[in-house]
């Protein structure tokens, strides 16, 4: 032990038993222990941003001061943290048998260890041969062993190399995945390719290696990456699929610190190369600048609508019968929906929209024509099904995928020549989803989109659906009629009013009510509170019956601190049974959680949900029973996929409902997510019940603040087209 400057620092080597809590700064707590008495407690509790990345097996040279905690008793205030090969029998144990080497269990790393000692690590690393000396493994178990150290040791590798870039080790194991033995040359010699390759790498990871690496600030590369990246944090953040020139330039500009006429010198390479295209805007005067792929699908999206609108219907012109329980409106939508190739049918809740979709396609089966029901998730598919009493699957499913084996690429196609596709919650589709979607529909099949224009708009770049309604070319209907069964809902009541610009009737009642509390932290306690303990017990239900909704992801009130709080109340740690930390995230056995980016290869997509089964450190997987009963695997480095869903946010919860829903509704920050739009969504997500939490002021800002607008040229592309 080495005695530093003051009497209560120290520097000592300890091995990491446990991870007790990661927060999303990376501030690290890890449960620690060592071989000497001399370096202090055999036992004890570390702490700091130094640990960031840290995993259980793996032991430190660690650099800190000692205090007393009140829970932990004597813990270590970590500043300096550097990985170290584990050097004694038990701490050898420890990493071998913690699933840091992918294949080697508690179990098999006892029975390695008992066979070398402490010269186990060395055999592995130079022979690696004489692993089969050990009971149960072979030739093949062998030869795993062998790959994951290599693995492994690549991975650590990597780690120290981005700490010095002053970069966290934890994106070392995705960047490995992503390059395998070329990820070091690719960190220094062109770090930009990091971006969009690499799950969790924006331009200011990227750019903090390039200039450490030597590249200059005004380096063309580094102005042209800066350019796509504030197209594709537009894209991602707020939904636009375009940047007008005199947003973009000092945008751009800003995060170099460089001249805005350098910048546009970028723009203008990106542009010969068609990495961007360049265009005079559909908003009004000036050039806006999209990245390639928005723009792409921006003209092919309208090139097929055009062409399924164009087309000659296939199916027979017959009158349906006439419905006595049809409201005018709704037989407009049903003629409407069997005479035109593609037609819209939009209205708030409660006015008949899953009624209309049944009566149409159970005139169209009556003719002898076929009908797909679709939605963009799995949820929103299965309460399809369950409100027209017809099968509906996925949009992503019923896009069948299958290699082209002269492209290489893939193509899609419908599985059955259906004579009418119906997507319901079509707001929820983004331009990439809708795009695949009309390019794969037969010329002549009728499409009918189902969807509610007041709602949110998609989580992926576009607006599709809000651009189509504003198209006049485009055939539509919207229901107003409420019937009164739907009015005697308090939550239909409060979405109307919001719908309008109302403030609902406070405190409500009939499913809708509104709880005044002023300070936020008080608002997360009552918010879990509600979720776990009184609604249950007043319903009868368990907790997974209710749903926690945010409109904001950091904070108290936030779907990151309240989700904590409610796995810690649902689904807390138990002594003896595996847990995983990814990041700031513990995955255990019973978590719900819900992927959120699509994974065709697993057949999984964005939005659904999925329980966690098992905890498998030994072979670091993930297994998952998805809501449809299928089950799924994901790797440790795949994790950043799944997110905990015990408070998620609104937009997440779009083509889902529930039967009891919570939120949060607080100024926090400014509340700049707190828009009308949202506020509705959130309250149409509920079934039986839905309880706000908060602030007054924070519930009518939200009413009367509208959405800003997306950037999109969709809709003036569609009726150029149309008009032509």
């Amino acid at each position: 032990m080495t005695v530093l400057a003051t009497p209560r620092a120290t520097e000592l080597e300890a091995s990491v038993e446990q991870l007790v809590y990661v927060r999303d700064d990376e501030y690290t707590v890890a449960r620690m222990s060592t071989d000497d008495p001399r370096d202090g407690p055999a036992s004890f509790v570390a702490s700091g941003r130094a640990l960031a990345g840290v995993q259980p097996g793996e032991t430190l040279n660690l650099t800190g001061e000692w205090d007393e905690h009140p829970r932990h008793g004597s813990r270590l205030l970590v500043t300096r943290c550097e990985r170290v090969v584990p050097s004694t029998v038990r701490a050898i144990r420890l990493y071998l048998g913690s699933g840091l080497v992918r294949g080697i269990g508690p179990r098999l790393a006892h029975a390695i260890v008992s066979h070398f000692g402490e010269r186990t690590l060395t055999v592995i690393d130079t022979e690696p041969e004489r692993l089969t000396e050990v009971v149960n493994i072979g030739v093949t178990r062998q030869a795993q062993i062998v790959q994951a150290w290599a693995e492994q040791k690549a991975v650590a590798e990597l780690m120290v190399v981005l700490q010095g870039f002053g970069i966290s080790p934890l994106l070392a194991s995705k960047i490995y995945q992503v390059y395998g033995n070329d990820a070091r040359e690719v960190l220094t010699t062109d770090p930009y390719r990091l971006i969009g390759q690499v799950r969790g790498i924006a331009f200011h990871t990227a750019d903090r290696i390039a200039l450490r690496s030597g590249v200059p600030e005004h380096s063309p590369r580094r102005l042209q990456a800066a350019v796509l990246d504030r197209l594709e944090t537009a894209a991602a953040r707020d939904g636009h699929c375009y940047l007008p020139l005199t947003v973009l330039l000092p945008s751009a500009a800003a995060l170099v610190e460089q001249e805005e006429e350098s910048v546009r010198r970028a723009v203008d390479a990106l542009a010969a190369e068609r990495a961007v295209v360049v265009e005079e805007s559909p908003a009004g005067p000036g050039l806006v600048a999209y990245a390639k792929e928005q723009h792409g699908r921006e003209v092919a999206f309208v090139s097929h609508l055009a062409r399924l609108l164009r087309a000659r219907s296939t199916l027979p012109l017959r009158p349906f019968p006439d419905d006595g329980d049809l409201q005018e409106d709704q037989r407009a939508a049903v003629n409407l929906a069997l005479t035109s190739t593609v037609s819209v049918l939009t209205g708030g809740p409660g006015c008949g929209k899953s009624h209309t979709v049944r009566v149409v396609a159970s005139t169209v089966r009556a003719m002898g024509g076929s009908v797909t029901l679709t939605a963009p998730t799995g949820k929103a598919a299965k309460r399809l099904s369950e409100l027209t009493g017809l099968p509906a699957m996925t949009v992503h499913r019923m896009l069948a995928q299958r290699p082209d084996p002269e492209e290489g690429t893939l193509f899609q196609r419908l599985p059955t020549e259906a004579d009418l596709i119906v997507v319901d919650e079509a707001s929820m589709l983004d331009l990439q989803l809708a795009t695949r979607l009309v390019a794969a529909i037969p010329t002549g099949t009728h499409l009918l989109l189902v969807g509610d224009g007041d709602q949110l708009p998609s989580i992926g770049p576009g607006n599709v659906l809000g651009d189509l309604l504003d198209v006049e070319e485009v055939p539509r209907v919207r229901l107003t009629h409420v019937f009164r069964q739907a009015q005697d809902s308090g939550i239909v009541r409060a979405a109307h009013r919001i719908r309008s610009g109302r403030l609902p009737d406070l405190p409500g009642g009939g499913g809708f009510w509104f709880e005044e509390l002023d300070d936020p932290e008080r608002v997360a306690d009552r918010v879990v509170h509600l979720a776990t303990e009184a609604i249950p017990r007043k319903q009868g239900v368990g907790g997974d019956k209710v749903q926690v909704l945010c409109p904001m992801r950091k904070g108290a009130t936030g779907t990151a601190e309240l989700g904590r709080s409610l796995q810690e109340r649902l689904n807390p740690a138990r002594e003896g049974t595996a847990e995983h930390w990814s990041g700031p995230s513990v995955f255990r056995v019973g978590d719900r959680v819900m992927p959120i980016r699509n994974n065709y290869d697993k057949g999984v997509f964005n939005g659904e949900t999925a329980t966690v089964t098992a905890v498998l450190p030994q072979d670091r997987v993930l297994e998952l029973r998805t809501g449809d009963g299928e089950a799924v695997r994901y790797t440790f480095d795949e994790l950043d996929e799944l997110t905990h869903s015990y408070a998620i946010s609104v937009h997440r919860s779009q083509g889902s409902e529930y039967p009891f829903v919570v939120a949060p509704i607080v100024a926090e920050a400014g509340g700049v997510m707190l828009r009308r739009g949202l506020l509705y969504t959130l309250v149409t997500r509920a079934k039986a019940w839905v309880v706000l939490v908060g602030q007054r002021e924070a519930l009518e800002l939200a009413v009367r603040r509208l959405g800003p607008r997306r950037n999109t040229g969709l809709a003036l592309r569609l009726a150029l087209s149309l008009r032509s």
